[in-house]
């Protein structure tokens, strides 16, 4: 899934969270699910701020070199 729709999925986990008639069960299996989701949003986030990073720093070598 793309990072939107783990967002999505989120988005979705926390509102059946937020119903106060949830059983406490179905509750933490939610819960784990919206974990794994964040753990997989935030290794996603890593590796596109690890590549912009590189572009940029790439970039830089690259306008060095012309002067």
């Amino acid at each position: 899934m793309s990072i939107e729709e783990n967002f999505a999925k989120l988005d979705e986990i926390i509102a059946s969270l937020e119903n106060k008639d949830i059983p406490l069960d179905e509750a933490f299996k939610e819960y784990e699910k919206g974990i794994r989701l964040v753990k997989q949003c935030s290794g996603a986030i890593d590796k596109i701020e690890k590549d912009i990073i590189t572009l940029q720093n790439g970039d830089d070598e690259d306008v060095q070199d012309e002067f």
